[in-house]
């Protein structure tokens, strides 16, 4: 014997209104562009120390006028 199906009947009145998606991708690529943008900054400030420390280390390796009693 069949079974009896239920059937769900949808007036028009009673349909929710869909909206349209808001954009998020300018906010999710103005967020990369600041992520990059740190990142790129912090790079820059560490290679940048490590060069200054390089040069000091060099510069207090080769005194340029040595004490006598270094020679």
């Amino acid at each position: 014997m069949l079974k009896k199906m239920n059937v769900k009947v949808i007036k028009k009145n009673d349909k929710k209104v869909v909206q349209p998606a808001v954009k998020t991708r300018d906010k999710s690529k103005q967020t990369a562009r600041e992520m990059v943008s740190t990142v790129t900054n912090w790079v820059s400030d560490f290679q940048q120390r490590k060069r200054d420390e390089t040069k000091t280390a060099i510069e207090k390796f080769f005194v340029p006028n040595p004490r006598p009693s270094e020679s």
